[in-house]
């Protein structure tokens, strides 16, 4: 079973996580960072004792001590069972077992319970939510991002990742997400709509929609032409619909690539070349 969450859970993380995550150098340390929704990480406390200025943005500092403490109580254990359960899913480089991973999180977590009220009060640590950030443009240097865009791909759509990156280049000089993985460990569902529309600007979403909305199955079976279907098998929106794509055009040949995804020729080139080239010399050979 792969890892599973309904909702976004707190799971706090250290500086040197982020620090490790983010490849925060001597230079990045001296800028102004943005960490957005950071959550109950450890990482703005622990800036704090290092020089490092950063301001921590999320939704969970609208509660108290009490409420996100017993939110943590409520929610880690349902986390540690779902590690324990996906255990193979992880590389266990770092910590060595899921108890001392569960045991460094909760270290972390109460950490930034020690640290959150003088925070609050010094404003490092602000209540907001994206898409819609209370800083003026080009506040921070640097914003960062961890375990949420992307990770939660399931919850929330493409349009939102598109506005919430937006937002994060907005207040920002620099941008940086970790992972670009959804909780199962596949890609993000959403990443080629949401890098076309942050390449072309705000139109490209609109693109994808049109595209969404052209009726293919009237057409395909006009096509006469010997015919290649190649299809990247971890694509995880054109994948599922090419054995009808295949069915729908007379003699059309189908092969799956595992491990494929989008864009699978810039991805796999050589795959993508052998398996192109192979259908070509068998037309060739009729």
């Amino acid at each position: 079973m792969a890892f599973q969450l309904t909702d976004v859970v707190p799971w706090g993380r250290t500086f040197d996580e982020y620090a490790a995550m983010f490849a925060l150098d001597e230079v990045d340390r001296s800028r102004s960072i943005l960490g957005c929704s950071d959550g109950p990480a450890s990482f703005n406390a622990e800036a704090l004792q290092r020089n490092v200025k950063v301001v921590s943005a999320d939704p969970l500092y609208e509660f108290s001590v009490p409420q996100i403490r017993k939110r943590i109580a409520d929610t880690a254990p349902l986390v540690a069972a779902q590690i324990k359960e996906n255990a193979q899913d992880f590389v266990w480089n770092h910590f060595k077992s899921v108890d001392e991973l569960v045991a460094a999180r909760m270290k972390a977590m109460q950490a930034f319970l020690a640290d959150f009220n003088t925070g609050l009060e010094q404003g490092r640590y602000v209540p907001a939510q994206l898409p819609d950030l209370p800083f003026f443009a080009g506040t921070f240097d640097l914003a960062l991002c961890s375990h949420y865009l992307f990770l939660y791909s399931e919850q929330h759509d493409a349009q939102f990742h598109i506005e919430a990156l937006r937002e994060l280049c907005r207040v920002a000089q620099e941008v940086r997400i970790f992972p670009l993985l959804e909780l199962s460990g596949a890609p993000s569902r959403h990443l080629p709509e949401v890098i076309d529309a942050l390449k072309a600007g705000r139109l490209a979403a609109e693109g994808h929609r049109v595209v969404g909305r052209y009726l293919m199955e009237t057409r395909l079976p006009r096509v006469r032409c010997p015919t290649l279907i190649i299809s990247p098998a971890a694509d995880p929106h054109a994948h599922p619909v090419a054995g009808k794509v295949t069915a729908a055009i007379a003699g059309a040949e189908l092969v799956e690539v595992p491990g494929g995804m989008v864009p699978f020729p810039d991805q796999m080139p050589e795959v993508f070349a052998a398996t192109t080239l192979g259908f070509l010399d068998r037309i060739m050979r009729r």
